[in-house]
């Protein structure tokens, strides 16, 4: 039941983002508790959402990725998540290394972009994919 507690992660790490996700980029670079509290969520679902590829790979006995990045290409082509949404989770996995190694000067607006406009619906997306290939599956066993 692993892959069920790490899903039932990311929707509360979610909901807990929007609860004090500024609406607008002006709010946003005001705080710098939020503008911290809001890039350690992204990293905290990112890794969160990786945990789940890797655990579906598992599961579905696929060939494990040799890094990170590549469990989202695996899934798409077993078509369990789509070519394109594995590029922006790739691109995802990429912010994320940025803001938790802090490869030089992290753009906010990049960053505020990335969270309020792609990240949350990314993983959102991602999860239904990852609950419709589970259900497909347990109607075939």
């Amino acid at each position: 039941m692993r892959i069920h507690d790490k899903i039932d992660e990311i929707e509360q790490y979610i909901s807990e983002l929007r609860g004090f996700m500024p609406e607008n980029l002006e709010e946003y670079m005001k705080s710098a508790k939020t503008r911290a509290a809001c890039e350690r969520y992204f990293e905290k679902i990112v890794e969160a959402v990786v945990d789940v590829a890797f655990q579906t790979i598992k599961d579905n006995v696929l060939k494990m990725p040799e890094e990170e990045k590549e469990a989202f290409d695996i899934l798409a082509s077993e078509g369990i998540i789509t070519d394109n949404l594995a590029e922006r989770l790739k691109d995802a996995k990429g912010m994320r290394n940025i803001i938790a190694h802090q490869y030089g000067k992290v753009d906010d607006g990049i960053v505020f972009n990335s969270i309020t406009k792609e990240l949350v619906n990314d993983a959102e997306e991602f999860l239904k994919s990852i609950n419709k290939a589970a259900g497909a599956k347990n109607e075939t066993n």
